[in-house]
Order: C-alpha cells, then sequence, then structure tokens
C-alpha cells in the first residue's frame, strides 16, 4: 500500500517501525512499517504500537485512529523468527500460557482505550495479526483482502481466542477446525469486519468513517465506546477469551507443538499454503490458503 497524502502528526514521537500521519483533522493514522518483514508483529512493534495509542488517548488533537499495514499487506501476524517475550511491554505471571496471557493483555488494552481504533485490512491479515484487528473497535477490509488463522493446522489455538465470541459458533468451529483463509467479503459477512471494499477505495472509505467519528467530542465517544465493552463483559465474552489461554498452553505440550517448534516458520508457512475445497454450488473444486510469502523469515 502506498501512503496517502497525510500531514506528520505534529509533535509525536518519532517510532523505529511505525509510521505516525494526520490525514483529518482529530484523525491520526499508524502505519505498521516494516514491509520488508511484511510488517510482522515483533515484541518492539508491540511496544511503539501500545505507546502511540496510549499518547494518542492522553492527545486532545486526537479523537480516532486508523490502523494500517505499509506494503503489500495489513501484517502477515507475530514474528516467529524473534523471541516475542524478550522485554515485554507488559508483565504476564511466568509458566505455562504466559505468552498468551501477554497476548491476552495486549489485545484488551486496545479493548480499554478511551478513544477508537480502526483496523484498514489490505492485502492479507495472518493469525497474530487478525487477534490485533479483532482488537480493534471496527475493521474494515479490502474485498479481495485474505483472513487466515492456519497455526491452528500445526500448533496450537489463538493466543487470544476471538472467534467464538466475535462470530458465534458454527462460523468460528469452521474456521478453527480447518484454518481455512476467508476474502474480505466473508469477513464482512460472518461480522469479523464491520464492511468491505474494493480495494482501491479502502483507504478513502476508511478515513471517511474516521471523519465522522471525529466529529463527535471524545467525552462522549469514549462512555460510547465502553457501553458497548461492558455490555460483551457483561455477557462474558472477555472472561471467555481468556479462559482460551489455558487451552493454548495445553496445546503447547502436543506431539504437533513439539514438531511445530522444531521449525515454526516453515510449519506456518506449510499451512498457510493454497488448499483445495470442494465447492458444492460450482461444482468444482478451488483453491483457499494463503501465499507462500506471507511469513516473515
Amino acid at each position: 500500500m502506498t501512503n496517502q497524502a497525510s500531514a506528520p502528526a505534529d509533535g509525536a514521537p518519532s517510532y523505529e517501525f511505525l509510521l505516525v500521519n494526520t490525514p483529518a483533522e482529530g484523525v491520526r493514522q499508524v502505519t505498521l512499517n516494516r514491509p520488508d518483514k511484511r510488517n510482522a508483529i515483533s515484541t518492539p512493534l508491540r511496544a511503539e504500537l501500545l505507546h502511540a495509542l496510549r499518547a494518542h488517548d492522553n492527545d486532545p488533537r486526537v479523537r480516532v485512529t486508523i490502523l494500517r499495514g505499509a506494503g503489500a499487506c495489513f501484517s502477515s501476524g507475530y514474528d516467529l523468527s524473534s523471541s516475542l517475550m524478550e522485554d515485554p511491554p507488559l508483565y504476564s505471571a511466568p509458566g505455562d500460557g504466559q505468552w498468551a496471557r501477554q497476548a491476552n493483555d495486549t489485545w484488551f488494552s486496545l479493548w480499554d482505550l478511551a478513544k477508537p481504533v480502526i483496523a484498514q485490512i489490505h492485502g492479507y491479515a495472518i493469525a497474530g495479526a487478525t487477534e490485533l484487528a479483532s482488537a480493534c473497535d471496527l475493521v474494515y477490509v479490502a474485498e479481495d483482502a485474505r483472513i487466515s488463522y492456519p497455526v491452528v493446522r500445526v500448533a496450537s489455538p489463538p493466543d487470544w481466542q476471538y472467534h467464538t465470541v466475535l462470530l458465534g459458533l458454527r462460523r468460528a468451529m469452521e474456521l478453527m477446525l480447518t484454518g481455512d483463509a476467508i476474502d474480505g467479503v466473508e469477513a464482512a459477512h460472518i461480522g469479523f469486519a464491520n464492511r468491505a471494499f474494493p480495494a482501491d477505495r479502502l483507504a478513502e472509505e476508511v478515513l471517511a468513517v474516521a471523519v465522522r467519528i471525529a466529529g463527535v467530542p471524545s467525552d462522549l465517544t469514549q462512555i460510547n465506546k465502553r457501553s458497548v465493552h461492558r455490555a460483551f463483559d457483561v455477557w462474558g465474552a472477555r472472561a471467555a477469551i481468556r479462559a482460551g489461554t489455558e487451552l493454548q498452553a495445553l496445546a503447547a505440550h502436543t506431539e504437533s507443538a513439539g514438531r511445530f517448534r522444531e521449525n515454526a516458520l516453515d510449519a506456518v508457512k506449510k499451512a498457510s499454503r493454497p488448499l483445495w475445497k470442494w465447492c458444492p454450488g460450482q461444482r468444482k473444486l478451488s483453491i483457499t490458503g494463503m501465499p507462500d510469502c506471507c511469513y516473515s523469515d
């Protein structure tokens, strides 16, 4: 993705792995800026992202943030070529499930921000990138974007288990059992995303939504946002997602996870390769999955 023409964020700190711009009054745009690594989410990138979003919460000039990726995709997920628990931005209790607890605390902290965050997905979002997007308040995708969690085919359930809470039992079950990718149109249809737009219109459509949100004072927006999350909490959504950390920890002791750890990056690449799937309506086989180049190496 080429960057929209937009002004640098006045007074905003500079980051190694993020670009921060102001495309419209009250709107900040944060771009994950590791295009050579497909914007893989390393611990330093995650720390910078939390710092930037918290800074926006305390900046009266900011009312909403758009989060997107540089280059060919939104993000290829967690950076499996790096240590995800080296100097993490949050404390997580040690022992089995420590990383899953770290991921949960990271993405719940986006829920708990005062100001809304909008995920803008183009290209593809894989595994941990779908966790990041799901933690945002609104999600908009390109119609041809590909969304997947191939790790369920080779290692474990997600670290931040959003599927059942956001998608419902049947749709969640299908994605968890197959690890198949879905396109942006289906992502919007099943509730992963709010809407899907043609790729060449995605940026302008997302900015239009952000500008509309920025027209509401932040003291009201934060209450409106919190009211939705509080209802989710009452329904048990937060507890359900957090309960998944124990199952993710249990999965680490399986034979499959042991093989995965021998070469995690290669295992996920293989799981992400296109798969043949029978399409009854068209009476033919079609390809589902992600391109072989998606994951960071």
